[in-house]
């Protein structure tokens, strides 16, 4: 539950700040740069969270990786409705890249401490 509520800040205060600033809690629908700074405030604020976690000695959990691919699928559907009224997309192709990496890098460190050498002794 306390993994829940550390990943939700984030999420929460992104959303908050759409509403706020571009009054509509729909980031499909944002333009250009006002989504750009919503999505990198929740993907900050998700970096943020796990780093917390990190502090609290949590493991990584499926919550997090659920977090994780929900502002992934975020950014990609937003890039393929970028690309289908053709609208400019690199940095937020860059963003999802650089996501790419970050995701495989959190999924190698979770494959190592699942593999265990078995000692046969």
């Amino acid at each position: 539950m306390k993994k829940m509520i550390i990943h939700s800040v984030p999420i929460v205060v992104s959303f908050t700040g759409l509403e706020i600033f571009c009054h509509t809690l729909n980031p499909i629908m944002v333009r250009g740069p006002e989504f750009l700074k919503f999505y990198v405030i929740m993907l900050l604020g998700f970096s943020i969270s796990v780093f917390c976690l990190k502090l609290f000695r949590e493991n990584r959990s499926t919550v997090s990786l659920y977090f994780m691919l929900f502002i992934f699928i975020l950014g990609v559907v937003k890039l393929i409705r970028g690309l289908s009224i053709d609208r400019p997309v690199g940095i937020l192709f860059s963003i999802l890249v650089v996501e790419i990496i970050a995701f495989m890098m959190f999924m190698s460190a979770d494959f190592k401490h699942k593999i265990k050498p078995k000692n046969n002794h």
